[in-house]
């Protein structure tokens, strides 16, 4: 059986060791400004520029050294460019050495800055324009920014996902662990971690991933669902044998309480199928009993289960056939 076939796993019954291995996840690397801001001429213009354009836009800064307005637009202009951190380039050309160029654009007055994407001029501004005017101008050539250590942190989690899936709950542990060094309160990651360590059996390591929550991360529907998984774990350590419970019952079969505690017990032991169908075979011989308890405990296991797990599916179809026949 898998971790993810009994999601409890270890947690009811015997324990196993397990460990996560925290690492800060890597973060993206810049390209060097060297890279990202270079001079061309007439004659490397369709190499730097044409060319290049089609792998990433390209903005041509048209300067000439006795323009005012060009040196108060250059430090803005390659500090937009470095941060944009290689969404696009950006070549310099110095018209009074390389006219032909601008005199073919038609540009009239400096500095004009022209982007090319895919080998043609596509957009461009004139004049010493804002920091922001400039990068709104660069989100609308390249597309905005996307956050890098943001996407390095949704792809760690989704690998994460993926091994949970495959039942490797060790190395899944440890993404979500070092997914947490970058980003300590991301809820995916610390429900993530805590049912990782459930499913090892280590539930005092993952009763403290769960400690001292921020008031809206313990509202969290992933983090509560853990905090209700780790209860229904601790009760159901204290509601006996469920070998003895299953012989009070075939003696017994309308013993509605042991027959809730066998269905807790199944819960966390992960058959979910015989844990539903217990809390449902009560519903239907006694709807008053504990005040309709049946139901009330059923409705807590959708809420550790989730509610597009194929048990929950299932049972929910069932309830449904009980309440409104």
């Amino acid at each position: 059986m898998s971790g993810n076939d009994n999601p409890y796993a270890a947690s009811y019954g015997n324990q196993m060791t397990a460990t996560a291995s925290y690492g800060a996840a890597p973060a993206a690397a810049a390209a060097p400004a060297g890279e990202l801001i270079t001079e061309t001429t007439t004659a490397n213009f369709t190499r730097d520029v044409l060319e290049a354009s089609r792998q990433q836009p390209v903005l041509v800064d048209f300067w000439a050294p006795w323009c005012g307005p060009c040196k108060q637009l250059t430090p803005v202009i390659e500090k937009v460019v470095t941060e944009a951190q290689g969404r696009v380039r950006l070549v310099k050309m110095n018209i009074d050495d390389h006219p032909s160029i601008a005199g073919q654009l038609g540009i009239q007055s400096i500095p004009a800055v022209i982007a090319f994407v895919g080998g043609r001029p596509v957009d461009g501004f004139m004049g010493a324009v804002p920091e922001s005017q400039i990068r709104d101008f660069i989100d609308k050539v390249a597309g905005p920014m996307i956050d890098d250590q943001q996407a390095g942190i949704d792809a760690a989690l989704a690998d994460a996902k993926a091994l949970v899936e495959q039942g490797d709950i060790e190395n899944a542990a440890g993404l979500f662990g070092a997914v947490l060094q970058a980003d300590p309160e991301n809820a995916i990651a610390l429900a993530g971690l805590a049912n990782c360590l459930i499913t090892a059996g280590e539930l005092d390591q993952a009763r403290e991933v769960l400690a001292d929550l921020s008031e809206e991360l313990a509202k969290d529907a992933g983090i509560a669902a853990v905090v209700k998984k780790l209860a229904q774990i601790e009760e159901a350590r204290k509601l006996g044998d469920p070998d003895a419970l299953e012989q009070v019952l075939a003696t017994n079969p309308d013993d509605h309480g042991a027959r809730i505690k066998l269905a807790k017990i199944r819960n966390v032991e992960g058959d979910r199928e015989a844990a539903a169908d217990h809390l449902l075979k009560v519903m239907k011989r006694d709807r008053t009993f504990e005040d309709d308890g049946a139901r009330r405990e059923l409705l807590q296991f959708f809420d550790v289960w989730g509610p597009m797990d194929p048990a929950t599916l299932s049972a929910r179809r069932k309830l449904s056939s009980i309440l409104f026949s």
